[in-house]
């Protein structure tokens, strides 16, 4: 007979990865555009035509697009085409929370979306003063979606998107 001196032999619980991320340090970018905004240093800027901009996190894997569009006239529809891209990732989001974003002072609107579940873009979001400035922004990983596993990433871009929309400032 054999025997073992050993106790019963349990499968180990499954565990979550720790993920840690440098406390965010911001810097104010200056360019041409007719808006400026504080950014995480670990971001890198790549600069698109038109005053559209590509925030690129290589650690995280993942890139906030920002896109800017003159307002003439065409508000209305500006806020249209922003609803229709949020909501088209609805089929895969387990959730969208929208917040309204007003800063009376600064003279930024907007409206930020979370997204929860397995979509193609985390969260999207829109500023504007109303007259002369729309900005627009998605962010997303290059890697296929799984919520859990892009959470802690996702929840560091976040903050830096609350910070740049707080940061934001129109020039004339």
């Amino acid at each position: 007979l054999l025997s073992s001196c050993e106790g019963e032999v349990l499968p180990k619980p499954n565990a979550f990865l720790s993920l840690e991320y440098p406390a965010p340090t911001y810097a104010k970018v200056q360019s041409d555009c007719p808006y400026t905004f504080d950014k995480n240093e670990l971001a890198l800027i790549d600069p698109k035509k038109n005053c559209w901009i590509n925030l690129e996190y290589p650690a995280l894997n993942g890139t906030l697009h920002l896109s800017y569009v003159p307002v003439n006239g065409n508000l209305n529809q500006l806020l249209e085409d922003v609803q229709k891209l949020t909501y088209e990732h609805a089929v895969k989001a387990d959730n969208i929370e929208p917040t309204i974003y007003d800063n009376k002072e600064q003279g930024v609107y907007g409206m930020v979306y979370e997204v929860e579940g397995n979509a193609a873009s985390q969260a999207q979001f829109y500023v504007t003063d109303s007259t002369s400035h729309f900005l627009t922004g998605s962010l997303y990983f290059n890697a296929r979606p799984n919520y859990d596993s892009i959470y802690p990433a996702v929840m560091y871009i976040k903050k830096d998107i609350r910070k740049l929309i707080e940061s934001l400032e129109w020039k004339n």
